[in-house]
């Protein structure tokens, strides 16, 4: 029977689901969900979709994310191909590692958002020693929901969703506890008055308009990286390979181009290039404080202006 089109709507957010065969852990230790997050991490800085919530399992996980414009199919599809290839290298072994492709359910109320950050982070109860403390987990977003800790994955915007908690941070965390929580609210509330870094929840969810020109992204980036235009279409230049990846990286976020449409921009050039130009200009706009910030340079010249 064939497999119905997954419903996709602008503006919508997502509880994304992946999960694993049957017979296989989709981590078989830690450094595999550290492993996933960085991947997720760089997918993120490619695409500028935001994650509200996360947890991961052995077997599963489960993501609330918002693709801000971008199409949640090509997020997920390429950051767990990517994963499985990475995965099946480490622990020497071939085959499918996913059950199935992953399962997306648009979240169309914000009751149900915050019912399933709720169910999300109620996850780790199921695990022994974690029954009345699933707060302790490392790999669910919740400790960052309460201020236990700060977000070291880099991915989260966790303040979406406590707004509808509260105003105001104290008083946000102590009713998501008690929203979350049956047990070890007055511990909890004690522990996390000590670590009221912010003094207010305010996010707001927009949505990245990704059909802006290749040509004008071509003529912004020789301009910013001092190549001439006509250099970025030569291959194997090691002087211009910072301009291509910077290129390659913003058609691919900002004109919600595959890998084929940037080939024909570029001509002469395979796909696997082109995706390992994305890698290096995500790692460029990461690491080089030069080029940090270009994508939202390139965005506040050329978005529309409204009268």
């Amino acid at each position: 029977m064939a497999r119905g089109g997954r419903i996709k709507i602008d503006g919508a957010i997502y509880h994304v689901m992946i999960r694993s065969i049957t017979e296989v852990p989709l981590f078989k230790r830690d450094k595999d969900k550290d492993m996933y997050l960085n991947e997720m991490k760089k997918r993120q800085e490619m695409y500028k979709f935001k994650v509200y919530a996360y947890c991961l399992m052995t077997n599963h996980a489960h993501f609330i994310i918002y693709p801000n414009g971008a199409d949640i199919s090509e997020i997920m599809h390429g950051l767990n191909f990517k994963y499985a290839i990475t995965f099946n290298k480490i622990h020497k072994r071939h085959g499918h590692l996913f059950q199935d492709r992953f399962k997306s359910k648009i979240v169309d109320t914000d009751r149900y958002l915050t019912v399933l950050s709720a169910y999300i982070h109620n996850n780790p109860l199921k695990i022994k020693g974690y029954e009345f403390q699933p707060e302790k987990y490392k790999y669910s977003s919740l400790k960052v929901y309460l201020g236990l800790e700060k977000d070291e994955t880099g991915i989260l915007d966790e303040d979406y969703v406590m707004k509808f908690f509260g105003s105001d941070v104290q008083t946000a965390r102590e009713n998501y506890i008690k929203f979350v929580y049956i047990c070890n609210d007055e511990r909890l509330k004690e522990e996390i008055e000590f670590q009221n870094e912010k003094t207010e929840y305010k996010s707001e969810k927009t949505l990245l308009i990704r059909d802006f020109d290749p040509d004008e992204i071509m003529d912004f980036v020789a301009k910013e990286t001092g190549v001439k235009k006509v250099m970025l279409y030569i291959k194997n230049n090691r002087n211009t390979k910072v301009a291509r990846a910077l290129a390659a990286l913003l058609m691919r976020c900002l004109c919600n181009f595959k890998c084929n449409d940037i080939c024909k921009i570029f001509g002469n050039i395979t796909q696997s290039r082109v995706s390992k130009l994305c890698s290096i200009g995500v790692e460029l706009i990461t690491t080089d404080d030069k080029y940090r910030n270009i994508m939202e340079k390139f965005i506040s010249q050329h978005q529309p202006q409204i009268a």
